[in-house]
């Protein structure tokens, strides 16, 4: 493909959709040419560029010569979307988690793989400036344990699954992506006290490379609270993903003395990284920094943590 302006979609508009458009609206070289959503009272949220139509029906977006498409929709209709999308010969970027089943994931790994699309997957995360520091922090020395709080009041916008899976999801995501090593092992206690899904979970893991990890989240926390902390055998990272900053503490002495840095952090919107990513993807045909098989990786431990409690 060459390097010309991309024709984008954004199928849903809702909190995270409407974000996409913010973003995809102000990149160069991408044509933001129609977005969809059954909730059409949802356009006049926009400040769209004047040429981009709005559907009702994602279809009549798909019908369009478009390169890529954005996929920002509730997880159950993650798999018929992105289907029709690939089958369209569009390459995608689908919101995490990437499908409510193994099998609807496998399947969309295996129709982008057979059409030779990029299918990328939303775990955000990873592009957080934060997260980029503690992974440079690493480059020499492999974590002995990771452990990460995602912690805050009820989303109202949530209704289709519970916290596991739709925050639980991303630091899973990013035990696999600080420790280069998938996970083998689960052990979970959870726990629903509001809703008809758990809203609090203290899950641990092992990797492959036999890392130890363990997340703790709840929507019960009045106030919200992103934290990772690394223990490795040279240093400790602790990254404040909110406030995005990060400190190391290295060179331990007898005497209980240690060094302190404050790592530079870059400053970039995570969207805005997430689809620079992505659109770099797809004009090369290369792969994405989150593949398909990523979002299906994370899914399998989501899944087992919830068959597992």
């Amino acid at each position: 493909m060459d390097l010309s302006t991309l024709r984008v979609g954004v199928i849903g508009v809702g909190i995270m959709g409407q974000n996409h458009v913010r973003v995809l609206s102000e990149m160069t070289a991408i044509e933001l040419v129609a977005i969809s959503d059954p909730n059409t009272e949802a356009f006049s949220k926009l400040r769209l560029p004047p040429q981009t139509r709005t559907y009702s029906d994602y279809s009549e977006l798909l019908a369009h010569d478009l390169d890529a498409v954005v996929v920002a929709v509730p997880t159950v209709h993650h798999h018929s979307i992105v289907m029709k999308a690939l089958e369209r010969g569009i390459n995608v970027l689908v919101e995490k988690p990437i499908a409510s089943t193994i099998a609807q994931a496998e399947e969309m790994v295996a129709l982008a793989d057979d059409r030779q699309l990029v299918l990328m997957v939303g775990h955000i995360e990873r592009f957080n400036p934060a997260v980029q520091a503690v992974k440079t922090a690493l480059t020499h020395e492999r974590p002995i344990s990771i452990s990460i709080t995602r912690v805050g009041p009820f989303p109202p916008r949530i209704a289709d699954v519970g916290i596991i899976v739709d925050l639980g999801v991303h630091d899973i995501d990013l035990i696999r992506y600080l420790s280069d090593s998938d996970i083998v092992d689960v052990q979970v206690q959870k726990e629903k006290t509001r809703g008809l899904r758990e809203d609090i979970a203290l899950m641990q893991f092992r990797t492959q490379n036999n890392i130890l990890a363990q997340i703790n989240t709840n929507w019960l926390t009045p106030f919200k609270e992103r934290r990772i902390e690394v223990s490795g055998r040279e240093q400790f990272i602790s990254c404040d993903m909110l406030t995005r900053s990060v400190v190391t503490y290295s060179d331990y002495k007898t005497d209980g003395s240690f060094v302190t840095r404050h790592l530079s952090v870059a400053q970039i919107e995570p969207l805005r990284a997430e689809l620079l990513a992505f659109s770099a993807a797809v004009r090369k045909n290369s792969t994405p920094p989150v593949t398909g098989r990523d979002g299906l990786q994370a899914l399998k431990a989501a899944l087992a943590c919830l068959e597992e409690a």
